[in-house]
C-alpha cells in the first residue's frame, strides 16, 4: 500500500474518532449547577465523582455569591437545575413560592479572618486584639459585597456582634461604617441592631477593599494587595491560608448562640432587584440547596442532589475541608420522592428535639445516617 493511501486512512480514522467523540459529547445531558463560590474546591471533586458514575451527564458548574446565584433563576431567568447557597434562609426569602418550595440543609461553616505570613502584624494578631490590629494605619482589609454574597453581610454581622462581645461600641464604625461613602449606619430597635447598607457600596478609604465574592479575595491575599480578609474557615483551610478563629459568640458557627446572632439585622438597600429580601437576620451558618420549579431536568438533577447528601457525597465534602451536617429539609413533603428518605424535617432541629422525636424515631434516624461519621461544629449535638 502506498504511503499516501496509508496517510489517507490514518486521517480518516482520526476524523471518525473525533466525530464519535463530538457526538458523544453532544449526546450528554447538561445539568447546570449554580453554587456558592465558597464551595469551589469540594464541588470540583463532586463534579468528578458524579460524572464518573454518570458518563452521560455533563455537570456545568458556576460559582457565584449566594444572592447572585439565586438571581440567576429569579431575575435572569436562566435554566438552572440546582441552586446551592451558603445561607439557607435565602431560598425561602427569595425563591418561595414562585421558584421553589423546599430546600435541603447539608453543610455548615464559621467566619474567620484569613491572612498570610506577609500580612502586617501577622505575628501579633489574636482573638483579643484583632479589631485593633485591623484599625491600624496601613492595614488593608478585604470583604465581599453584601449585596451579592452571604459572606459579605455576615462580615458586617461579625463586626456588630463584636461590639457586644468586647464591650466596645466603636468597632463597627471604625472597621466598616466610616470607610464607605455613602456611609453604613446602625440603628438600635430594642435589643436589635439594624445595619443599613446603601445599594451603592463604595469604599472611601484605602482601608477597605470590596469584591463581588469572597473567592475573589484569595488572589488579593496571595499578591499581598490586602493584609486580611473575612471569609469562611473552610476556604482559609482549603487554600492554605493562616486564619484567626473568632469567639463562638460572634463567628456565626454555633447554634447555641443563635439568640444573640439574631440581635443583628443587615438591611440591604436594594432597589433594582425586586426578588431580593432586604433584611438578613443573624443566624448560624447553614448551606442549603434546592431544585427550581422550572429546572430543565428535574428527575436527573434529583439524582445529583441525592448523591450530594449520600454517605459518599458528604464524605467528599468533609475530605475537601467542608464541614457537613445531618441533611434536613424545609417542606420535605414537596421534595422529589427519592430525596425524602434522605432527610429529617428542619422544624425538629432544635435543642428540644426529644419532645418531637420518640426514641424509635431517633433510632431510625441513626440507622438512616452514619451519624458518627458526620462532622458538626464543636459542642453541637448530632441531631443539629
Amino acid at each position: 500500500m502506498k504511503a499516501t493511501q496509508i496517510l489517507v486512512l490514518v486521517v480518516l480514522a482520526a476524523v471518525i474518532v473525533m466525530a464519535a467523540h463530538l457526538l458523544q459529547e453532544q449526546e450528554k445531558t447538561k445539568l447546570k449547577v449554580v453554587y456558592a463560590g465558597s464551595l469551589v474546591v469540594p464541588f470540583a471533586e463532586i463534579e468528578k465523582r458524579f460524572e464518573s458514575q454518570h458518563p452521560g451527564v455533563d455537570l456545568q458548574m458556576e460559582g457565584h455569591g449566594s444572592i447572585q446565584a439565586i438571581r440567576h433563576v429569579t431575575d435572569l431567568h436562566d435554566h438552572v437545575d440546582v441552586v446551592v447557597v451558603a445561607d439557607e434562609t435565602l431560598i425561602p426569602d427569595m425563591m418561595y413560592p414562585d421558584y421553589a418550595d423546599w430546600y435541603m440543609r447539608f453543610a455548615t461553616n464559621r467566619m474567620t479572618i484569613a491572612y498570610t505570613e506577609e500580612s502586617r502584624y501577622a505575628g501579633v494578631i489574636n482573638e483579643s486584639n484583632w479589631y485593633r490590629i485591623l484599625q491600624r494605619p496601613g492595614v488593608t482589609v478585604g470583604l465581599s459585597n453584601p449585596m451579592l454574597d452571604a459572606c459579605g453581610y455576615r462580615t458586617m454581622m461579625v463586626a456588630q456582634l463584636a461590639e457586644v462581645y468586647y464591650d466596645n461600641q466603636a468597632i463597627f464604625d471604625d472597621l466598616i461604617a466610616c470607610n464607605f461613602d455613602p456611609g453604613v449606619s446602625v440603628e438600635r430597635v430594642g435589643s436589635v441592631s439594624v445595619v443599613f447598607v446603601p445599594e451603592i457600596l463604595e469604599p472611601r478609604t484605602e482601608k477597605i477593599v470590596i469584591r463581588g465574592g469572597s473567592v475573589q479575595l484569595l488572589a488579593l491575599l496571595d499578591l499581598g494587595e490586602i493584609d486580611y480578609a473575612f471569609m469562611y474557615k473552610s476556604m482559609a483551610e482549603q487554600h492554605g491560608l493562616r486564619y484567626l478563629e473568632l469567639p463562638a459568640e460572634i463567628d456565626l458557627g454555633s447554634p447555641e448562640h443563635e439568640d444573640s446572632y439574631e440581635e443583628v439585622v443587615i438591611r440591604l438597600g436594594f432597589r433594582r432587584f425586586t426578588s431580593v429580601g432586604t433584611d438578613r437576620v443573624g443566624k448560624p451558618i447553614f448551606y442549603a440547596m434546592t431544585i427550581p420549579k422550572n429546572a430543565p431536568h428535574p428527575k436527573l438533577v434529583a439524582e445529583f442532589v441525592e448523591f450530594m447528601v449520600s454517605e459518599e457525597g458528604l464524605r467528599v465534602l468533609r475530605d475537601t475541608g467542608q464541614p457537613t451536617v445531618l441533611p434536613a429539609a424545609d417542606n420535605p413533603e414537596k421534595m422529589p420522592d427519592r430525596l425524602k428518605r434522605r432527610v429529617l424535617t428542619i422544624r425538629i432541629f432544635v435543642p428540644l428535639i426529644p419532645c418531637f422525636l420518640s426514641t424509635p424515631a431517633l433510632r431510625r434516624a441513626d440507622e438512616m445516617f452514619d451519624v458518627d461519621d458526620i462532622s458538626h461544629p464543636p459542642g453541637m449535638p448530632w441531631w443539629l
